[in-house]
């Protein structure tokens, strides 16, 4: 059964009870829904805790290209599960948990270009705590399968969803979209995606309530 956890607070105190309990590298993975709150989560945290040690890892650094995207007819999907280079993913989080020598690059998501930049984040040697956000890192298709694996504990963000509703069609507003497109956008293939993603919440380590 998860472990739940109420607050910002409490999932600092959460995430220093695992860092000083390792003496390896910690990974851990934060999942929700589009407009869930991962990025509220990730930057409360990444304010708290030393920076010279942790570091946060975002799925979205490999959505796939616009072009590609174009070719493959799948630009009207941008987000869903087969829209990321999941494979090229689960090889970073694997690199990172097991090679603690060597820099190692990954690509960041930009949403004001819509594009990812190559090799914009790093991990140095003396990263010893990884953040890692993302909708399907619990998803058990394709080469999704292999993220939790990853993990050393993955933690489900629940939100109330109207909410999140609210907030993510404000998010769309902000990078363009007009209030009807990021209504239709929001109600429609972000809340395909949102279904999808509560499917995986069973199968997380710690449910986070940031109400």
């Amino acid at each position: 059964m998860a472990m739940e956890i109420r607050g910002l607070e409490n999932a600092l105190e959460r995430v220093l009870s695992l860092t000083k309990s390792s003496d390896t590298r910690v990974m851990i993975g934060l999942i929700g829904k589009p407009g869930a709150g991962k990025s509220t989560l990730s930057n409360y945290l990444l304010k708290k805790l030393p920076k010279e040690s942790t570091a946060l890892v975002p799925m979205d650094g490999y959505h796939l290209s616009n072009t590609q995207l174009e070719l493959l007819g799948r630009s009207d999907r941008k987000g869903a599960p087969d829209t990321f280079d999941s494979h090229g993913f689960v090889d970073l989080l694997q690199r990172i948990m097991s090679n603690p020598i060597d820099e190692i690059y990954f690509p960041i998501f930009h949403r004001e270009i819509e594009e990812s930049i190559a090799a914009e984040g790093v991990i140095h040697p003396h990263t010893s705590l990884i953040l890692t956000e993302g909708n399907y890192l619990l998803l058990d298709i394709a080469g999704w399968s292999g993220v939790a694996k990853t993990l050393t504990e993955s933690w489900f963000i629940d939100v109330d969803n109207d909410k999140r509703m609210a907030r993510l069609v404000a998010r769309h507003i902000k990078y363009g979209k007009s209030f009807e497109d990021a209504q239709a956008w929001a109600h429609g293939s972000d809340e395909a995606n949102a279904e999808l993603i509560e499917t995986t919440r069973a199968n997380a380590d710690v449910i986070v309530n940031l109400d």
